[in-house]
């Protein structure tokens, strides 16, 4: 399978000053050139993934590298086989990551001590070390470095409550923190600083360049990392991979994600394909039951099959 396209991952903090005016221009600009995928803006600054041929998406590097308010962004590139995304979305936010803070935290004046992946690594090795995972619980739950403490959150801006009622894993310990490209570490290790802790640190780059580090080689990552993409999982580990996600319905190993067939619940579950067919690709039976069950609509299955399989269950 020839890897003729690329899936690039970004962020820049910087100054956009009229982010509607930009988010329209830089629609048309995608559309133009065939790129996919999902882009926010915002007077903050830029935070996307886009999917595309090596042609499409060298030529978006290049002009957003041209324009004098993105000179110092950094691309993660990974090859693919085809796009990673169906459509182009360019949407305008209050915040790049929302982490909903009454006294924002600004990245350019103050976050965390970037390590490269080289430190990262040496400093996960020190025993006085904390590792905080600043992702969702369902992006841990399929791949995380090695003792990395798990937030049990659902969206980034529950995580300062969190750590707040969880203060004592910080005590006296050296922070470290990553996500999958960095953005959010940009804000988290601020808060962190701000909180009064000294001594934090990000990886820089996050976890979609550990992965590429040629003396890493991703090791002590355990499992895959959650994209927000069609392929929804890439391996970072190229050493060893070990499986940690589980099978929301058993409890085996597996890394298969599927969305919750109850389109009002839509919960982020890993389910083998033989449990995703018995349990109706529903997380309880409650969606099991429901009327608009995609699962049971895409198979056109009767009620009375439906029944049937849930007395099984």
């Amino acid at each position: 399978m020839k890897n003729d396209y690329q899936v690039l991952l970004y962020y820049l903090y910087t100054t956009i000053e009229n982010p509607e005016q930009f988010k329209d221009e830089h629609l048309v600009y995608c559309k133009k050139i065939g790129v996919l995928g999902r882009i926010l803006v915002a007077n903050e600054g830029i935070n996307g993934t886009v999917s595309g041929t090596k042609e499409q998406t060298n030529k978006y590097m290049k002009d957003l590298k041209n324009d004098p308010r993105f000179k110092d962004i950094t691309f993660k590139i990974d090859e693919a086989s085809e796009h990673a995304f169906d459509k182009i979305s360019v949407k305008v936010k209050k915040e790049l990551v929302n982490i909903s803070l009454e006294d924002d935290i600004n990245p350019l004046e103050l976050t965390g001590t970037y390590l490269k992946p080289k430190d990262f690594y040496q400093a996960m090795l020190d025993e006085n070390t904390v590792v905080i995972d600043a992702r969702n619980d369902y992006e841990y739950d399929l791949g995380h470095f090695r003792g990395a403490v798990r937030p049990n959150i659902r969206n980034f801006r529950d995580l300062p409550n969190w750590i707040k009622q969880n203060e004592e894993i910080l005590e006296g310990k050296k922070i470290l923190t990553y996500c999958t490209g960095g953005v959010r570490c940009e804000k988290f290790s601020g808060w962190l600083k701000k909180e009064g802790h000294k001594d934090v640190s990000q990886l820089d780059g996050g976890i979609a360049t550990y992965g590429k580090d040629p003396e890493t080689k991703g090791v002590l990552w355990d499992g895959q990392m959650y994209v927000f993409d069609n392929r929804i999982a890439v391996p970072i580990n190229k050493i060893e991979h070990t499986i940690v996600g589980k099978d929301y319905f058993d409890n085996t190993p597996c890394e298969r994600y599927i969305n919750c067939a109850n389109p009002f619940c839509n919960k982020q579950i890993l389910s083998s394909v033989e449990n995703e067919h018995k349990y109706l690709g529903a997380c309880s039976e409650e969606c099991r039951i429901h009327p608009r069950n995609r699962y049971v609509e895409k198979y056109k299955i009767s009620k009375d099959e439906v029944i049937s399989r849930i007395n099984q269950i």
